[in-house]
């Protein structure tokens, strides 16, 4: 059980990358963005086609750094992918989402868009990749380490830990010490409030974007890191990642990191009592237990 644990912070760290993306973009935009775990996929994939593509054609070399299962390939391909799904993301908000805020469509008009986004993304790398399972690197072993206890973790799961880290503390001294960070607490808060202030709030709203798309991206590359590729792992993901956004409270970034890790934890643990496959229901059922009995979220208050 000690193990599985481990391993539900390993898979809780990687959907709370995704929740982190999640909840800044309703924070601001207060749009549930139903594209946004085939953004993850989007972001995997296009580090696949540098590692096995673009970058083999260069001449990379792509021995492994170590006891990882990768090398400067990946290394290289992660911050591209990063920022291709960031562009991604806010060129989707520019063609799309925002002509629809600017119409004064309603919520449901706007998932239902994001909606269809997300099989539009999808379906290209249908096309382009196939519907088989995919690795960034067939047939290399990845060796586990045991630690304390008799538990076994792979290099790589731990440097997901690390990378995840990174990020999310990244994130923090962003939001908290920058200008372009206080200024998308302050629209997050109140938009309109904001955009009287002198705020250019269209500008935040490209950032948030921007954002949530690189964190997606990394979340997707980390999990085919950890796991494999598939074409709707990013479907697969969406309910773990507005089960995590609910649980920490919508809008609430570190709420969205202890409920992704709480998340994963439980998918993890229920694997002793029920098959892998059932894992997306267990957050199912999460979700609609705290929509029950905290509707706004563990932070949020009880009304």
């Amino acid at each position: 059980m000690l193990e599985l644990f481990i391993y539900g912070i390993v898979l809780g760290s990687i959907i709370s990358l995704g929740a982190i993306g999640l909840t800044l973009v309703f924070g601001i935009i207060r749009f549930a963005n139903f594209a946004h775990g085939d953004l993850m996929s989007a972001g995997a994939y296009f580090a696949l086609f540098m590692v096995t593509g673009v970058l083999s054609w260069l001449g990379v070399p792509d021995s492994n750094f170590g006891m990882l299962s990768f090398g400067w390939r990946m290394l290289i391909a992660f911050p591209f992918s990063m920022a291709v799904v960031a562009c991604v993301a806010v060129l989707l908000d520019r063609i799309l989402y925002q002509k629809l805020r600017k119409k004064k469509s309603g919520m449901v008009i706007l998932a239902m868009s994001s909606l269809g986004a997300a099989f539009i993304i999808r379906m290209i790398i249908y096309i382009f990749a196939g519907a088989d399972s995919l690795f960034y690197r067939p047939g290399i072993l990845r060796p586990a380490l045991e630690g304390p206890l008799g538990i076994k973790i792979r290099p790589d799961q731990i440097l997901i830990l690390i990378v995840v880290f990174l990020l999310i503390t990244l994130l923090h001294l962003f939001l908290k010490n920058t200008r372009m960070g206080k200024a998308m607490r302050a629209t997050a808060d109140n938009m309109d409030l904001a955009l009287v202030s002198g705020i250019d709030t269209e500008r935040i709203i490209i950032w948030t974007w921007a954002i949530g798309g690189c964190l997606a991206a990394a979340g997707g590359i980390l999990y085919g890191i950890d796991v494999q590729l598939q074409p709707d792992m990013g479907w697969k993901f969406l309910i773990p990642l507005f089960a995590a956004t609910i649980l920490g409270t919508i809008g609430n970034m570190y709420g969205a990191l202890i409920g992704g890790l709480t998340i994963g934890v439980a998918q993890q643990l229920s694997t002793a009592f029920l098959m892998p496959t059932y894992k997306p229901a267990v957050a199912f059922m999460i979700m609609i237990i705290i929509l029950l009995i905290r509707p706004r979220g563990i932070f949020g208050g009880s009304t």
